[in-house]
């Protein structure tokens, strides 16, 4: 029998492999993603003006994405499954890429509701097929702080694009092109360069994987297996699982998270430009929210995994974000108005960042495909009601405020709703059994993920 020191030794030397080869690599996927996806909030700053698009037209058109995203999100994670996470992962960037530069080239609405709604199809999948790829490799003591650094990618690409988007807009006639069609090309070019990156370093399985050795990969498949087969939901076969009451109540309060995170990801720009401040500036200052979210969620996360807790460190950030958009409606000052977006952003971004890592345990294997496909489709639809709502109460009243005081309403209702859905969650991942790697267990009988 293996002592337990040497099978610490066996998991961290395992895992360090494992975070090496593949986080920095999805990681860098994600900010190229979450980047794409959300560039059009500083494209408007001068593109409204030089198309005549009215922030209702902007904000059709910015939720136009989340259209073709939701229809396409569960078949995409169904098709995943059947052709591995590097193949389809890679064409998802590919393509995502590809129609992300072809942006710059918007004439109109018609034009701009047509990209932006192809856009949605192509990226569909991609960030539940990330968290189910996790599940694969990742178990499930360590998947909190895991999930937490890579959920970071959403403010840090925030961060990054602020200060890049700024830049990239102060460059007009640099090829002949406006600094808002310089900045979609830009951006757009990482993700087409990535996906060949993704389909030579990604591998479907511990199973397939060739740089781990003899008993590290005995000892991820084993663990992996033993974890799925511990968890225990009710069965309902096919697209019957949408009748699950606790997926339900997942799916309304992640709405209810994205609400803020789109919230604030489109508009912060033109917020912050009602200070009075240049391009590069807009850009400098939109960044301090991000970037105190992605250094808090990390923190936070990590707690999260010390702690062995779930509940608290979901709620509590969600009850944050509430109170952070509410305050910024009320404050006067722009210092005071910033703190207040500052607290939303850290609320927002740690409690989607827990949010991911406990859906695994309220819904188990039998449901993740079809579970995490369709949470995420419903949630991202506020990528569709969040900026359109925004956009016509901004006309309609000349100011954000009302927008994001119906943001924050729903959020309190997001609170309760997942609230009831954890309510049987006080720890995290569990207690794990160590299997035994000596070489005498036979992993071939255990279903692999």
């Amino acid at each position: 029998m293996i002592s337990e020191t040497r099978m610490d030794e066996l998991e961290r030397q395992t895992m360090r492999k494992v975070l090496r080869r593949y986080v920095p690599l999805l990681i860098l996927c994600f900010v190229v993603s979450f980047l794409d996806r959300v560039n059009i909030g500083f494209a408007a700053l001068t593109m409204n003006r030089e198309l005549g698009f009215s922030a209702t037209v902007f904000g059709i058109g910015a939720g136009l994405f989340f259209i073709g995203y939701v229809i396409f999100e569960v078949p995409s994670n169904l098709i995943l499954e059947r052709v591995g996470a590097r193949r389809w992962i890679a064409r998802i960037m590919l393509t995502w890429g590809v129609l992300s530069a072809c942006m710059a080239f918007v004439q109109g609405p018609t034009s701009f509701y047509v990209l932006r709604i192809l856009l949605g199809v192509a990226e569909a999948g991609f960030f539940p097929g990330i968290m189910l790829y996790f599940t694969y490799w990742i178990p499930g003591t360590w998947r909190g702080r895991v999930v937490s650094i890579f959920m970071a990618a959403m403010p840090f690409a925030n961060v990054f694009g602020s200060l890049l988007s700024g830049y990239l807009l102060g460059l007009d006639g640099v090829l002949g092109l406006r600094g808002w069609q310089l900045m979609f090309i830009a951006e757009g070019l990482p993700a087409i360069l990535l996906a060949f990156v993704v389909l030579a370093v990604l591998r479907d399985s511990p199973d397939h994987a060739n740089w781990l050795s003899e008993p590290e990969r005995q000892w991820l498949s084993l663990t992996i297996a033993i974890e799925r087969s511990r968890v225990t939901t009710a069965r309902y076969p096919g697209l019957r699982v949408l009748r699950n009451p606790v997926l339900v109540a997942l799916a309304l309060a992640y709405f209810g998270i994205n609400l803020s995170i789109f919230g604030l990801s489109f508009f912060l720009p033109q917020i912050v430009r009602a200070f009075d401040l240049s391009l590069v500036m807009v850009g400098v200052i939109a960044a301090i929210p991000s970037f105190i979210a992605g250094i808090g969620m990390m923190w936070w996360g990590g707690r999260s995994d010390q702690h062995d807790e779930r509940r608290f460190h979901v709620l509590l950030p969600m009850g944050l974000a509430v109170i952070g958009l509410g305050g910024s409606t009320l404050a006067a000052m722009p210092v005071l108005k910033l703190a207040c977006l500052c607290l939303a952003a850290f609320g927002t971004f740690s409690a989607v960042a827990i949010f991911w890592s406990t859906l695994p345990i309220l819904l188990g294997p039998a449901v993740a495909a079809v579970g995490f496909g369709a949470i995420n489709s419903f949630g991202n639809l506020a990528g569709f009601t969040a900026p359109y709502a925004i956009g016509v109460v901004r006309d309609a009243t000349g100011s954000f405020n009302a927008g994001i005081q119906l943001i924050a309403i729903y959020g309190c209702f997001a609170f309760a709703t997942l609230a009831w859905a954890m309510r049987g969650v006080h720890g995290g991942a569990g207690r794990r059994e160590r299997p035994d790697t000596t070489g005498v267990v036979s992993v071939s009988s255990v279903k692999r993920p």
